[in-house]
């Protein structure tokens, strides 16, 4: 739960900024003066925090996770096991029909990948050194292979778009509920003649948090389906008795991820959830994926 609380009090701290920036700008007060008029504007401002945020965060997510995990992209393979390591994502790229993905090595206890990227053909795979250690290379393989398919499946542009479409949704639909809340307490003024009032302000700042939430979990529940996808890719491409494996051997890790909260949904191994936290999970149980693949061997 204590991502939970961290991810609340995140997202209050992100949307009260959010609120004070529109207000100082004079953009609800604005469209408020203009009625229904103005909410092509407040789209369009919407959409530029909402798309224009995700967007650029896709951009630099490259970046991003390289200094946020002290990742080490292997230029040149210094030993055996980095030349195996890069040469089996090339195959698993050729075989994906994607361009070559940049191959980076983290230091990090636990077992871990991720990939990130802003195009198929301009990602990043990384693995942790807690996976070269505590894996065999049948393990590793399909791990690569579910990364890759993270990659050819377009994961996380896919991930981007809909974050952004719905961060834009919060903006507007919670000002647009804001001023029939500010009219229902002020007594039916009219926020053309007088402007927003407090009420306004405040029923904003509430309903972006409510609606976020909600959103989050419009988010959380894509992320986790698209894992089983990727687990499917990596069963294709490394086999799936060594994808099963592979996602047996994880749950050595008891759900630890010291990955970064901004990359922590890339990564095949996420921290467990139970009750109201699962809604929020970017990954589903283990034990989940694991039937999954048992179950699609059965057919």
């Amino acid at each position: 739960m204590r991502r939970i609380f961290l991810f609340l009090a995140t997202n209050i701290a992100v949307l009260f900024l959010l609120s004070i920036v529109c207000h100082l700008l004079g953009v609800d007060q604005w469209a408020a003066a203009r009625g229904y008029g103005g909410m092509t504007g407040l789209l369009m401002f919407a959409a530029v925090f909402g798309m224009g945020g995700a967007i650029i965060s896709l951009l630099m997510s490259k970046w991003m996770a390289k200094m946020s995990t002290g990742a080490r992209v292997i230029e040149q393979p210094a030993n055996e096991a980095e030349r195996w390591l890069v040469d089996t994502v090339r195959q698993h790229a050729q075989r994906a029909g994607i361009g070559m993905p940049e191959v980076a090595i983290y230091d990090a206890p636990e077992m871990n990948a991720f990939a990130t990227g802003a195009s198929k053909n301009n990602a990043l795979v990384a693995v942790s050194t807690g996976l070269l250690q505590q894996m065999d290379r049948d393990q590793i393989r399909a791990v690569l292979g579910h990364e890759i398919g993270h990659v050819a499946n377009g994961d996380m542009v896919t991930l981007t778009l809909i974050q952004g479409v719905l961060n834009t949704l919060v903006i507007v639909a919670s000002r647009i509920v804001g001023r029939v809340v500010d009219s229902w307490l002020s007594g039916g003024r009219d926020s053309r003649d007088s402007g927003t009032g407090i009420g306004y302000f405040i029923s904003v700042m509430v309903l972006q948090v409510v609606f976020g939430l909600f959103a989050s979990m419009i988010v959380a529940a894509f992320s986790r389906w698209r894992e089983f996808r990727a687990d499917a890719a990596g069963a294709g491409l490394a086999g799936r008795g060594a994808m099963i494996s592979a996602l047996q051997r994880l749950k050595v890790n008891h759900g630890e991820n010291t990955l970064p909260k901004t990359i922590a949904a890339f990564g095949i191994s996420s921290p467990l959830g139970a009750g109201f936290a699962r809604l929020f999970m970017s990954h589903p149980p283990l034990d989940e994926r694991i039937a999954a693949l048992q179950n699609a061997a059965g057919r």
